[in-house]
């Protein structure tokens, strides 16, 4: 749920919005975890209210994972970006550490499978990172491949 409060009025519209959701559960006997709710306030000069789902106050973070995004209280890209990138090398390594067989063509495969969904992610959410972050998973691969990464060198 999202809502934008600058004063107390807008505060109290918010949390009455989270009573009345806390009505459908009840009706329908499908409880929620407050304790898994959290509040995120963005940007500058928020006032930061609390808020409550029934007598829990919602804990405040500066940063909330949902559905694989990170939302960050600045609402920057670059945790979302750094974590893509993570993930990509980790899925790297494990690649490297768990085929024996380094043929190029399965490789190549392999990492267009595995690891290359970090390139779209990276520059959906921040094309310049893509050059900065991605460039050295492609550096880290290109390694990978018997041969590939001293016939690299030899032509720099």
């Amino acid at each position: 749920m999202f809502g934008k409060a600058n004063n107390n009025h807008d505060r109290q519209t918010i949390q009455h919005d989270l009573d009345s959701l806390l009505e459908w559960p009840d009706k329908w006997q499908m409880p929620i975890n407050s304790a898994k709710c959290v509040v995120t306030h963005l940007g500058k000069g928020n006032q930061e209210f609390t808020y409550f789902m029934g007598k829990q106050q919602l804990d405040i973070v500066d940063e909330e994972r949902d559905l694989g995004v990170v939302i960050t209280n600045n609402v920057k890209p670059s945790r979302q970006c750094h974590t893509a990138y993570a993930r990509a090398s980790k899925s790297l390594g494990l690649l490297y550490q768990t085929f024996s067989y380094k043929s190029p063509d399965i490789l190549l495969k392999l990492y267009k499978t595995l690891v290359r969904y970090a390139h779209i992610c990276i520059s959906a959410w921040s094309p310049h990172y893509v050059k900065v972050l991605l460039k050295r998973v492609q550096h880290q691969f290109t390694h990978m491949i018997p041969g590939l990464g001293k016939m690299l060198r030899r032509q720099t």
